[in-house]
């Protein structure tokens, strides 16, 4: 018998909106220790110190490998691979032809025919059909995350990040490391052995994201704390994990516009009732019947400088038209303490009670929309709020209209959700409230946003 597909799903629950709101999965998971010392000192440690984050459970890999690797990954991306080589990475956006964004991820190419695309599971399968659908000649090894993989993974991935995190890279190597320019690659010595490795910055200073065989994940990671003791080293948890992409300024979790369309009605039927397409969950304030209200294109996640026209790729021609329309603007939210303090008094003694704020990441749905408001007004929306000690507020990113987006400007965001909540089992019974936001740039670190300007 045929596993029911993504389309009987959506299909038996009569609009992809209410199938996707009330799903039983709950925040994107990092299968990590929570804490190694405590989740404020690791915040800090990534912005004045050293941090090792490890990444080696929580992505999918898809390693794509044949004469037809390029030719795949240019039908597919909206961003340019001219310049293609050996140890290069690249962003690898991808859109549907309508140009709204199906994901995002990190691919290393790492040789002329042989590429691997890390991110979120959406993005191999994305990958995985077209190739299957239009005949490029290439071979898939699939290595799925933690969650979803009943043996262990393929490779181990870290990333030192960090003002310090040069200084132990180089202990690490035994002399200088040369020739790695922002997202390229080499390799340098770790403990004996060759590592290959990403340069990249999320801390706004140089460090490496590090690859290699799982086999040596002990003794990578033993090595790395070693050098990093003296030099304030810290090994980041899930809790920490959680929140550093909102300091750098990047949108983890658009959904995946794929739901709708008669276009894509053969990828629905080709994905399986129970993937992560057909299990994660929308939350948060902003409600719409027509789940195309949710979806977002390049241009509003602050991606439109990536759009280049030198290839053809899927949703090329929609992207082109959308070019000089009014988009959002990719901002951070700072929220007000005195509304914070309000909602966590809610908690205490009796009375109505807001929605519980988990600390340092109060997600309680894979893809969070909040919705934004100016003079009672929606102008924009709210994604995944967190605390950081760096900055010793909670933030969120926030896609906002024109008349919102100058920093400095004042606009409420609604917290919670409509009628006491969705039927997710994140979400307790409890009431909407407003939180008064500042809108600031995005990235909100000073640091970061020169360097990745630069």
């Amino acid at each position: 018998m045929t596993a029911p597909s993504l389309q009987d799903k959506i299909a038996a629950a009569g609009n992809p909106v209410e199938m996707l709101r009330n799903a039983l999965a709950g925040p994107y998971q990092f299968p990590i220790k929570a804490e190694f010392t405590n989740w404020r000192d690791e915040q800090e440690a990534w912005r004045n110190g050293a941090v090792l984050f490890d990444q080696s459970f929580h992505m999918t890999d898809l390693y794509i490998e044949g004469p037809d690797t390029r030719k795949l990954v240019e039908y597919l991306a909206i961003n340019s691979m001219a310049n293609w080589r050996r140890d290069v990475a690249k962003q690898f956006v991808h859109c549907t032809e309508d140009g709204y964004v199906v994901g995002d991820a990190i691919m290393f190419i790492l040789e002329e025919n042989r590429v691997n695309i890390v991110n979120k599971p959406s993005n191999a399968n994305w990958v995985m059909y077209h190739a299957e659908k239009e005949g490029f000649d290439v071979s898939f090894d699939l290595d799925s995350r933690a969650l979803d993989n009943s043996g262990r993974r393929k490779g181990y991935r870290f990333e030192v990040q960090g003002p310090n995190a040069w200084g132990i890279l180089e202990k690490l190597n035994g002399g200088p490391i040369e020739g790695m320019k922002f997202f390229g690659m080499g390799e340098i010595t770790i403990a004996g052995r060759q590592v290959r490795a990403l340069r990249h910055g999320m801390a706004g200073a140089a460090g490496l994201e590090l690859f290699g065989p799982f086999e040596d994940y002990d003794l990578i990671r033993d090595a790395i704390m070693e050098a990093g003791e003296s030099e304030g080293l810290r090994a980041a948890g899930s809790k920490t994990y959680s929140t550093v992409a909102h300091e750098s300024g990047w949108f983890p979790s658009p959904l995946p516009a794929i739901y709708t369309g008669d276009v894509l009605r053969p990828y629905r039927d080709w994905l399986p009732a129970d993937g992560f397409e057909g299990s994660l969950s929308l939350g948060g304030s902003y409600v719409s019947d027509r789940v195309e209200d949710y979806y977002l294109t390049p241009y509003d996640i602050g991606y439109g400088h990536i759009v280049k026209f030198d290839h053809e790729f899927i949703g090329r021609d929609a992207l082109m038209a959308m070019q000089g329309q009014p988009h959002r603007h990719k901002r951070t939210l700072r929220w007000s303490k005195e509304d914070v303090v309000r909602i966590f008094a809610s908690q205490l003694g009796e009375g109505e009670r807001f929605k519980f704020m988990d600390m340092p990441a109060s997600h309680y749905a894979t893809c969070p929309y909040d919705m934004v408001s100016m003079d009672g007004r929606m102008v924009g929306i709210s994604h995944y709020p967190v605390y950081t000690a760096n900055v010793r507020s909670w933030i969120s990113l926030a896609l906002l209209d024109e008349e919102a987006a100058a920093p400095g400007t004042e606009v409420t965001l609604t917290w919670g959700e409509p009628d006491g909540g969705t039927r997710k089992p994140a979400v307790e019974r409890h009431v909407q409230t407003e939180v008064r936001c500042t809108v600031e740039p995005c990235p909100i670190s000073v640091t970061a946003r020169e360097s990745y300007r630069r």
